[in-house]
């Protein structure tokens, strides 16, 4: 009788039978109990959302999917980060693969969407699982991924007589290369990237010798000898040199560069705009803009020689 009233209840509002993922437990229990859609039901509401942007069919094309969202997140737990997390990610990939789907393709939006939720939480955990990110080209991403699944399949094979080092030996380095079809100093590279621990800046709540962090150690460049002269030189050049430089303009060729790049108006915004300047001198704006750029050159070689 339970079974019948849940799915009586997910067939009339099925958004009611999803809890929050604060109680990650009741969420799980909840979507594995929607029920599922039959090819037709499917092709029927993907037809409705891309002819007739039909919200109501969007929304039950993702609730009948959230439950693959979970399964696929478990197989990214195992990188410190909460599974709740990992399925908020997951689920916005669904959305993004339920806009796109296209029914007259001949394939089920399970197949489909797989692709985008595993890129979601893939950038979700490449976002956050380090500070410093470990892989940021395509071909580093994919490396990451399938390295710290060889790694972790090699553990498991290990038998009880082994003890299974974290480091690949050299002949495991060639064997993964070739699998992963890249160069062996790629997969050194990343597996050193994986090795690293994080190593906070800022100290915890410890007292004493032990709240020292590695930022106490770091120097405060900002009195740094070549620093005070390089800031020193950026106070001539903007105030004294910016001054020589205009002087070097007629009255009119000033104004303009005045009123362009050195005048606020009151809401924030810049100074004149070209058609401003052109309806006050009664020439076109292209003639303005060209006063502007030989003004400009003009400028630049006097705070060359400032300099």
């Amino acid at each position: 009788m339970n079974n019948m009233n849940t799915t009586a209840l997910a067939i009339r509002d099925p958004w009611a039978m999803v809890p929050s993922l604060g109680n990650l437990d009741a969420y799980i229990r909840a979507v594995n109990q929607l029920p599922m859609l039959t090819p037709q039901e499917e092709t029927e509401l993907a037809s409705r959302l891309r002819d007739q942007q039909d919200v109501e069919a969007a929304g039950r094309l993702v609730l009948s999917h959230l439950r693959l969202v979970v399964s696929i997140s478990r197989q990214y737990i195992g990188y410190g980060l909460p599974q709740g997390d990992l399925i908020q990610e997951g689920n916005v990939g669904l959305m993004k693969a339920v806009k796109r789907f296209d029914p007259d393709q001949g394939v089920r939006l399970v197949s489909y969407a797989m692709h985008w939720i595993k890129a979601e939480i893939h950038e979700y955990v490449l976002r956050n699982w380090r500070m410093v990110k470990v892989a940021t080209t395509k071909a580093q991403r994919k490396l990451f991924f399938n390295l710290r699944s060889i790694k972790n399949n090699l553990k498991s094979d290990a038998t009880d007589d082994q003890v299974f080092r974290n480091t690949l030996s050299g002949a495991e380095v060639e064997a993964v290369a070739q699998q992963l079809q890249v160069r062996p100093e790629d997969v050194l590279e990343m597996e050193t990237r994986l090795s690293g621990g994080d190593v906070a800046l800022e100290p915890g709540n410890a007292e004493g010798d032990e709240a020292m962090a590695p930022i106490a150690y770091l120097a405060d460049e900002s009195y740094e000898p070549t620093r005070l002269l390089e800031a020193h030189r950026r106070d001539r050049l903007s105030s004294d040199g910016i001054r020589d430089a205009l002087a070097e303009l007629d009255p009119r060729s000033r104004r303009i560069v005045e009123e362009r790049w050195l005048q606020v108006r009151d809401d924030g915004t810049g100074g004149m705009t070209l058609h401003e300047l052109a309806a006050e001198y009664g020439v076109s704006a292209e003639r303005v803009r060209q006063i502007e750029v030989a003004a400009m050159k003009k400028m630049r070689k006097t705070l060359a020689s400032f300099a």
